[in-house]
Order: C-alpha cells, then structure tokens, then sequence
C-alpha cells in the first residue's frame, strides 16, 4: 500500500493499492500503442486539446489546490497560482510548440538539406512532490506537443496529484495512453527504465536519486534529464538596494515553505551592507504567517514530511554549534504536523551543513563577503549550480558577474522562478539537460538530418 498523509495534522488521507506488474505491463504496453497514432496527429489537434488542459486546470482551481495543500502543505494561495502557472504553460506549448519544431533549413552540399524535430516515444517522469502539478506539467505540455506520450511515476505522498492529472488530461480528450500514472514504490523504477518501450526518462529529485535513475538509464542507452538539487546563491553588492533585497529575500527562501531547488539558500553579503541586510530581512521574514495551509492568511506551512523536519533541525543545530548565530525562529514548533520556525541562521562560513548541503525547508544561512571578488568565490562554493541572485545597481558589471557564476540562471535585482519562455536547468550535481522554453520542447525529439541529393 502508498499512504499519503495531512503533513499539517499527520492524519492519513488515503491509501492506494500499488499496480501489479501485470497492470504496469499493460499501463505500458498502452501508451507505446498509442504513441504510434498521437505522433501522427497535427500540431493542431494537439494544440486544441492542450488549451481545453489550461481551461480545464483554471476551472478545477479551487479544487486541485486543495489537493495539493491538503497532501503536501503548501499555502492554498501558493497552490492556486500554482495551477494557473499550470495553464499558462499548457498555453505557452500550444501557441508556440509548431514553431519551436518546424524544420531548420541549413545550406550543404544537397539539393536540399535539413534538420526535423521527431518525437521519441514513451518519455517516463519521475517527478517530487514540491509542485505536484507543475513539476509535471512543465515536462509533459512540451514532450506531449512534440509528439511523444508521457507517463508518471509521482513521489508517494502526491499519489493523489498523480492520479488526477491523469483523470484532467482525459477530461480534455487526450486520447487513453497519451498520460498515464502509474502508481508503484521506487523500487520498481529500475525495471521500468529498462523496458524497451521507455524511450527516454527525465527525473527531477535529490542528486542521490538521481544518479541512480541516471545510472539505469545509461545502462539501457536512454535519453535522460536530471534536474537535481541547489543551494542557490543572494549575492547582494555594496552598491545594492537593500531594502529591496531584504523584501525580495524573504519570498526567494520562504515560498513553499522553503522547499524549492531554486530557493535562494545562501545569502552571500558584502561586509559593508550585511549589518542592514540582516536587520531587513529578519524583521520582514518575523511577519511571517505560519499555519494551516487551507488557512487563506497563511504563508508559510508544513513540511512535506517529518523527515524533512528532522533533516532541516539537525542542519541549523548543527551549523549552531559550529558557531553560526540563530537571527530568527531555529526550532520546530510544538504540537501536530511537520512545522519548523521561519529561521534565519548568520555568520555561516564554508564547513557548516548549512553552507555546504541543500538546506530544503525554511532556513536561510547569511554568509558575510569581504567583497566583490569574495562574492563570486564563496557562490562558487557549492557542489550544485542551478539557479542564482545578484543584487547591485552596476547592470554593466551585474552582466559581467553573471559569465563567473556557475548556475544554469543569473537572475539580477530579482528573484529566482522558472518561465515556460526561459531554459530552466543547472551544472555541477544540480544535473543536465533543460526543461522550459524550446530547449526543453527539444529534449525529447529525435534530431534528425535530412539530406536531398540531386533529382534522378
């Protein structure tokens, strides 16, 4: 059995009997059938059925942001703007996914030579559980427009997100097999990669789970893209606004409850601003609502799980007592659910978890740099790579710092976020490959040469 529970409240929600490997089989014997006809469908008729998805996601709003809080505890006004992120997504593939895969014309020695964008086939997600919807959707609207069918396997305490996108895009009158869930532990994942009728697999999770997916998919000559973990840097200048940092800095770390991979986690601040700096943000980040994710006032929830408040603890004692100074909050809260305090950690320093690991949950570690050149060092700290934060008012020298940076994003004076427009991905253990934007719509394609000799 996969249970998923109320991390606000520990109750359990439902219980779902795992498919047999018979239902696995013929889950997947069916979507490699139907491959066969959706790949030969018209940019159109995807299209027509990828915005009556957006429709149908803005008119099932309320419901499935309630799910969402309900499973894994985020704020139901986060939720919500998460499913209208859903349908602007769906929106953004369908109006823009034939012209991001029409042929590429490129001169040679033929007649005529190009290059054609062809779908693959089955594309297996194993997706987390922070954004049940969109984590799925910003993967399956571009590879479903391209021509492919998707299949998931959602994290256990999401089960139910699963299951219904799922029963939405049937709604929508995507042919039975274009989306199909499958609802089975991590253990059996190793066997699914490996099925031939699996053409390629993305994953978006921790870098230990990564690698292993990673590992089965090499061993069976499959496309693969990993979107892994961060520990994303706020470099703020000499030169910045602080007061806007501050603001911003409260949303880039606390938003889902600090359970984001582009969450700004380390907040790397010049000497001569960290005194403001940290008096800012921590006076902003003490407003915070902390409580019941249904509760419209809320701002910050839950956990996901209890793990994940146990893990998050150890981090801050740990940095504590190797001689960082709790700013703000530091603790769980005492009663039932997987609460823990907004905190903010100062004067962390290389050798601390709270610097070195992927602190995902509401804690920020504020790191003091000599200056600029120590910025761009200390950032660069980090195993991950995946998005990042610079805040001054030198746009000219902000654009030279960004080239240093190691990450898949620079955002400059703002905060940190994913855009169907934009490539979204990293370097280093943060993974490979991109999702978002026509790099992503391209991932799962067959990139195929034509070359036309002279007529005979």
């Amino acid at each position: 059995m996969i249970e998923t529970r109320n991390p606000a409240t520990g109750a359990v929600i439902t219980s779902y009997a795992a498919f047999s490997n018979t239902e696995i089989d013929g889950r997947l014997a069916a979507a490699y059938s139907t491959f066969a006809a959706w790949k030969g469908t018209s940019f159109a008729e995807r299209s027509a059925a990828m915005l009556r998805l957006a429709a149908f996601l803005r008119r099932e709003k309320s419901r499935l942001a309630t799910l969402m809080s309900t499973e894994m505890g985020k704020p139901i006004v986060e939720s919500e703007a998460e499913v209208e992120k859903c349908a602007w997504c769906c929106e953004y593939y369908a109006e823009n996914a034939q012209r991001h895969l029409a042929d590429e014309v490129i001169a040679s020695n033929a007649t005529r030579s190009y290059v054609a964008f062809r779908p693959l086939g089955v594309v297996l997600a194993i997706m987390p559980w922070n954004f049940p919807l969109f984590q799925v959707i910003r993967f399956a609207a571009p590879a479903i427009m391209a021509g492919n069918v998707a299949v998931l396997k959602h994290a256990a305490n999401v089960t139910g997100c699963g299951l219904e996108l799922e029963r939405s895009f049937a709604a929508c009158g995507f042919p039975a097999g274009v989306f199909t869930t499958l609802v089975v532990p991590g253990r059996a994942m190793d066997s699914i990669i490996r099925d031939s009728r699996v053409a390629a697999v993305t994953f978006t999770g921790s870098e230990q789970a990564g690698a292993i997916v990673a590992s089965a998919a090499a061993g069976a000559l499959k496309k693969s893209v990993l979107e892994l973990g961060g520990s994303d840097a706020y470099i703020v200048l000499s030169d910045a606004d602080v007061d806007a940092a501050a603001q911003t800095a409260v949303r880039a770390r606390f938003q889902n409850t600090g359970q984001s991979c582009i969450a700004a986690k380390r907040f790397i601040v010049d000497a001569s601003v960290y005194s403001a700096f940290l008096a800012a943000f921590t006076e902003r980040a003490k407003t915070l609502v902390v409580g019941d994710p249904l509760d419209r006032a809320t701002q910050v929830g839950p956990l996901a799980r209890e793990d994940l408040r146990d893990d998050i603890e150890r981090q801050v004692g740990t940095t504590i007592a190797k001689g960082a100074k709790i700013a703000l909050g530091g603790k769980r809260r005492s009663g039932p659910g997987c609460f823990f305090e907004p905190t903010i950690v100062s004067d962390v320093v290389p050798g601390m978890p709270m610097f070195d690991e992927e602190t995902f949950g509401p804690a920020a570690a504020v790191i003091q740099a000599q200056n600029t050149e120590h910025a761009i060092t200390l950032a660069n700290m980090s195993m991950y790579g995946l998005g990042g934060n610079l805040w001054t008012r030198d746009i000219r020298s902000a654009e030279s710092i960004a080239a240093r940076l190691q990450s898949g994003a620079v955002f400059i004076n703002g905060m940190t976020a994913s855009d169907p427009r934009l490539p979204f991905g990293g370097v280093k253990r943060s993974g490979y490959g991109r999702e978002l934007s026509y790099f992503g719509l391209r991932e799962f394609t067959n990139v195929q040469t034509v070359w036309l000799g002279p007529a005979v």
